[in-house]
């Protein structure tokens, strides 16, 4: 059977970290593999790792770089065939996850995908994928790693995650290797994690960094899309898509279109 390796990388966040041990060591498959990396805390983090080290094959507790520098040393480490990682304050969504999804792991794919909730605030709001994924998807998307088992082999043949990048390298890989490389993949019809939303921070300078790293990534593997990117982003912004469900109702449509026609007529005319 094929052997998945689960990855958790942690710093200084016990509480969480204790949550997504207990989540791992209950599942029912027990033929996998556990590697966990902390990036050296003093919370009381590492004593907990070693209350758990005969349910876990390997663990570090020693100072990195960032979360993708902790990441990459866990690929290293693993030795299943395929990684997933389930970070501190993850949770499988059941125990029966492993047990399911591993029968379901066949060689002709290299990245399988699943659905999963993200928590925040103790609300939980269940977030579905496309079987089919496109350019497009990643425009304004991503894969979640929490809910991604990804053929462990991907990573030399191709690069390990950008340690230079703050947020989306995990993005940058997938985008690469999906739309540039075309890694064969597959859609996993169930739900595979709760994913802790608490450490995304929503701040402007977050979006900053969200936007100057995706346009470096843009601009290495695809230079002539990177003007279109931009535009199809705007496509996908909330306010264009009320228009496009206008679209939906005649009445409604030709009310916009005549209103629009008006302001058209005080404004300077479009570049073409």
């Amino acid at each position: 059977m094929t052997r998945i390796s689960i990855i958790t990388v942690n710093y200084n966040d016990k509480a969480g970290l204790e949550k997504t041990l207990r989540s791992v060591t209950s599942q029912t498959l027990k033929d996998f593999e556990y590697v966990v990396i902390d990036g050296g805390s003093n919370d009381g983090s590492k004593e907990l790792i070693e209350s758990y080290a005969d349910k876990i094959d390997y663990w570090v507790s020693e100072p990195d770089k960032g979360v993708y520098s902790a990441m990459n040393k866990g690929i290293k480490a693993a030795t299943g065939e395929f990684v997933l990682f389930m970070n501190g304050g993850d949770l499988f969504y059941d125990t029966l996850v492993l047990e399911n999804v591993q029968k379901m792991l066949v060689p002709e794919y290299d990245i399988f995908y699943g659905d999963n909730f993200k928590v925040k605030d103790n609300a939980k709001r269940k977030k579905t994928y496309p079987e089919q994924l496109s350019f497009s998807f990643f425009y304004t998307s991503s894969l979640n790693h929490q809910s991604t088992f990804i053929r462990r082999k991907l990573f030399f043949d191709h690069f390990l995650y950008k340690e230079n990048y703050k947020i989306v390298a995990d993005w940058d890989f997938f985008i690469y290797t999906i739309c540039k490389q075309n890694v064969p993949y597959k859609y996993l019809n169930c739900t595979i994690s709760e994913y802790d939303f608490t450490g995304i921070s929503s701040s402007e300078k977050s979006r900053n960094t969200i936007a100057q790293e995706k346009e470096a990534s843009m601009k290495m593997y695809f230079p002539l899309f990177v003007e279109d990117y931009k535009q199809v982003a705007e496509l996908n912004s909330k306010r264009v898509q009320q228009v496009f469900h206008i679209k939906n109702f005649p009445v409604a449509w030709k009310l916009l279109k005549s209103t629009i026609s008006v302001l058209l007529l005080f404004i300077p005319k479009m570049k073409k």
